[in-house]
């Protein structure tokens, strides 16, 4: 069964035309005759939980929208798409920009926002074009602007690019940057749904998240959320990458086991290989060893398991991959794009990326990996934002779970004469 995904192989499915041959605004237009509310309460009866990492439950964010507050209220939605192994989202404002569009009318109608933000990452510039010709078609056809299907509710769509900083894919980081501001993040509370936008009620959602509000509309809450498992309602898009003779975007109901994902949906493995590891949901989700990949793919699933499904993005290392060398890429990726504005994250990152770089060039010691794991463990929980936790949960998972591995590349490389301070190798990362 295909939701978000079933007109990615559709000639021109970005266009208003095509895009109405399949069905295309016919759930705005049912939208419209429902009670805002009524909505919100289908979305939250669906399960539908926020798919660009937190899986927060969408419906029950939209309810904490203050009542009675004077302001206006703002729809951000979350296009910063950042995270390594995750490429979900580009391919619904590739390939389905209208459905997007359809899934903010009602979100908007239900949440009553005037004015919504897509907030895409600087990189997206194709993406970017796209939906706002996707915006101009809708405008053109009085779809969207003073009125929506002759609805006395304006709204209007503006795209925002980024300019490429990881961290703005926080949804307070972003709410900063939109607002003209260094993307750096907020304390919380207060939250975006009490102050965000210009200290305005704000609800931000990711680009997924957001298509699938249209299919809530459409089949009802409650047969949306038995197509999932429990409390994770509904499909979801699966990007897998790395070690895999299919490497692509699947949409599966949430739930579907790894191993399913991996050998029969992705193709399984090159021949002659055997499985080491994955990294079940973007690259900052805790690694799984081979023995561990008979879990389903839900968030709760994976919380009891030690890891996160995250952005559902699934990466695939085969026994021909050095892990100390992929942590290596991540160390670099989390320390170059933390934000600087905490002590822990800032200098800890940057410590551990030294210290994998040293290993890496012959100059590792017996006392790295224990040391890795003391400067991971204590960022976590000492940052404002998430990403002191993403940049240390992948270290923490890869130097425990193969610690043999990384003990025997420090025995086996270390170089007689090899430097104390940092090296050649680690300037270079």
């Amino acid at each position: 069964m295909k939701l978000v995904s079933r007109n990615f192989a559709t000639p021109d499915s970005h266009k208003l035309a095509v895009y109405e041959q399949s069905g295309g605004y016919a759930r705005i237009r049912k939208a419209l005759e429902m009670e805002p509310q009524k909505i919100i309460d289908e979305v939250i009866t669906s399960n539908l939980r926020g798919l660009g990492g937190a899986g927060f439950p969408a419906g029950r964010k939209w309810s904490f929208l203050p009542k009675g507050n004077p302001k206006p209220r703002y729809l951000v939605v979350n296009a910063d798409e950042g995270e390594p192994g995750t490429c979900k989202d580009k391919y619904i404002m590739t390939y389905d920009p209208h459905l997007l569009l359809e899934g903010i009318m009602i979100a908007s109608w239900a949440i009553n926002s005037h004015t919504c933000f897509i907030y895409i990452r600087g990189e997206y510039v194709k993406q970017a074009r796209i939906l706002e010709e996707a915006i101009a078609e809708a405008k053109a056809a009085g779809y969207l602007g003073d009125k929506i299907f002759g609805k006395d509710f304006p709204l209007e769509v503006i795209v925002h690019r980024g300019a490429g900083a990881y961290i703005c894919g926080e949804e307070t980081s972003l709410l900063n940057s939109l607002e003209g501001q260094r993307g750096w993040p907020r304390l919380k509370p207060p939250f975006p749904a009490v102050e965000g936008y210009l200290a305005c009620p704000t609800i931000v959602n990711n680009v997924e998240t957001i298509s699938y509000v249209p299919w809530v509309i459409e089949l009802g809450g409650q047969k949306f959320a038995e197509l999932g498992s429990e409390r994770n309602g509904g499909l979801r898009l699966y990007s897998v990458s790395g070690c895999v003779n299919k490497p692509g975007v699947y949409e599966l109901p949430m739930g579907t086991p790894l191993r399913e994902i991996i050998f029969e949906h992705a193709g399984g493995l090159p021949e002659g290989r055997t499985l080491k590891a994955v990294i079940p949901g973007g690259s900052s989700a805790p690694v799984l060893t081979a023995a561990e990949i008979d879990i389903p793919m839900d968030f709760d699933s994976l919380a009891k398991a030690g890891s996160m499904l995250g952005s559902a993005g699934i990466i695939v290392f085969d026994d021909s991959v050095n892990l100390v060398e992929a942590l290596a890429v991540l160390i670099r990726f989390y320390a170059h794009e933390s934000c600087g504005q905490c002590t822990p994250c800032r200098e800890g990152t940057g410590w551990m990326r030294k210290i994998i770089a040293r290993v890496l060039d012959g100059g590792g010691r017996p006392a790295d990996p224990d040391n890795l794991l003391r400067i991971a463990n204590n960022i976590i929980g000492r940052s404002i934002c998430p990403l002191g936790e993403a940049a240390s949960l992948p270290v923490i998972g890869f130097v425990t779970k193969f610690r043999a591995e990384f003990e025997e590349y420090i025995a086996t490389s270390r170089k007689v004469d090899a430097p104390a301070t940092t090296s050649r190798m680690a300037a270079a990362l």
